[in-house]
């Protein structure tokens, strides 16, 4: 006897007095949770976010461009790469202050490397994981983008965010290439110790603008 063929005999003996009547299933789990609140679910999102150890900050429309600023300044960013089809006025304060802005012309990953920061825009946050989705468009480049620099300032609107995952997938086309974000980038050896940046962004800062 094959240790395969060992293995479905002991399957079978374990669940032979189980018996499930021909096409029933049970019923169908509901996934899905409606949300308490447009307000509550952007509270629960900002909430669960900063639970993964990311900066949030929240401003108007006309701020964005100072949050930005600020967040590139607590890092002690001085270079930034910003993708094609960011809004100007997002990261035209941190060239005034004397931030570095390199435009993403296919930057190989030893420069992506050499850049302290990246600035995008997102496609949509999840308040029930704490997550936010990057579809990739132009406002927020391309995957590497957002997982070489070091730190990764991410804008998204208040309208942006859904209560749960089956409220994000349903906004999202599955064809394009999609990054889920939650929180900086970390990881754990066996003894526990949390160790971040290695495979990511050490620095997560969520920028939601309201109003």
């Amino acid at each position: 006897m094959s240790a395969r063929e060992e293995i479905l005999g002991h399957l079978r003996e374990a669940t032979q007095d189980i018996s499930t009547p021909k096409g029933h299933r049970g019923p169908v789990p509901i996934i899905q949770v409606d949300s308490p609140g447009t307000e509550e679910t952007l509270e629960l999102f900002a909430e669960n976010v900063a639970d993964y150890r990311a900066t949030v900050v929240r401003c108007a429309p006309g701020a964005v461009g100072g949050a930005v600023a600020e967040a590139l300044a607590r890092a002690g960013a001085r270079t930034v790469v910003v993708p094609h089809g960011l809004e100007a006025g997002w990261v035209s304060p941190a060239h005034d202050a004397g931030v570095e802005l390199r435009s993403d012309e296919h930057l190989d990953v030893y420069a992506l490397d050499a850049v302290d920061a990246v600035v995008t825009a997102s496609r949509v946050g999840i308040a029930t994981t704490g997550t936010i989705v990057l579809d990739h468009a132009e406002d927020q480049g391309r995957r590497a983008l957002s997982l070489v620099p070091d730190q990764h300032v991410c804008v998204i609107r208040a309208d942006q965010v859904v209560h749960d995952v089956p409220a994000a997938v349903a906004l999202v086309d599955p064809l394009r290439p999609l990054t889920w974000i939650s929180g900086p980038s970390a990881t754990s050896d066996i003894e526990l110790d949390r160790v971040e940046g290695v495979h990511g962004p050490r620095t997560l800062d969520v920028i939601i603008v309201e109003g």
